[in-house]
């Protein structure tokens, strides 16, 4: 079976989920080190390409599928505001940047050193093997193109029901979870959801692949630095 492997950033930095003949996970520190990794697809829940303004129409189209799910896709600011490393400065650049005028709330300034880690990698030659997915629009896409019931975490905590949906969905799927290795990482480094997102993204790299996958935009548009910015299931 031909190699794809899913990522999810995490605490410790990336979760990687590789699926060939086996199935295994790999704690990355860099994003350099998944890309060394053999694989014909990866794919990563993470932003690749920024807008010139705030918010794409990949997030738009996402979340008007995601029902009471759709929190947990967020608006990508402006490229000039995931490149400030200082929180104030980041919100002045998006302000300036977006219509109407937007600050970067918190959550999202934090995860901006892994948005810029990617982006000082990728080039659009790359994106032809390395795509941007999010496992709840896998998961919408493995519920038959409907929004889960159920959250993956409450008030910040794993939510086993929600989580045992989840496995639930990627068995009957088609990826191999049973099989899956425990997962010995410290709780600081991999939470419980990261590696079943990893897994999520694993199966949409597989759909990529096979050409089965679904494409939000379907004609995605083009960033400063002619990166395509799509989220696919």
């Amino acid at each position: 079976m031909t190699p794809v492997i899913g990522v999810d950033g995490c605490p410790g930095g990336w979760i990687a989920v590789r699926w060939a003949e086996a199935v295994s996970h790999h704690l990355c520190r860099g994003f350099a080190e998944v890309l060394a990794m053999d694989a014909a697809v990866i794919a990563v829940d993470m932003p690749i390409g920024f807008p010139q303004g705030s918010g794409r129409a990949a997030e738009r189209e996402a979340r008007a599928r995601l029902g009471d799910r759709q929190s947990s896709v967020f608006s990508v600011p402006s490229r000039a505001a995931v490149m400030c490393a200082d929180y104030r400065e980041a919100c002045a650049a998006n302000l300036a940047a977006s219509d109407p005028p937007k600050k970067v709330s918190k959550q999202i300034f934090h995860i901006f050193p892994k948005m810029r880690e990617i982006d000082a990698l990728i080039t659009p030659a790359l994106q032809s093997g390395l795509a941007e997915v999010h496992p709840e629009l896998a998961f919408w896409a493995m519920n038959g193109e409907a929004p889960l019931p159920l959250p993956k975490k409450l008030k910040g905590q794993p939510h086993a029901p929600g989580l045992d949906l989840r496995k639930r969905l990627l068995a009957r799927a088609g990826f191999p979870i049973i099989d899956l290795p425990p997962s010995a990482y410290r709780r600081a480094d991999v939470g419980a959801d990261d590696l079943i997102d990893a897994c999520a993204c694993a199966w949409s790299a597989r759909r990529i692949l096979e050409g089965r996958a679904v494409t939000f935009p379907a004609d995605p548009p083009l960033d400063a630095r002619g990166l395509r910015m799509a989220i696919s299931a």
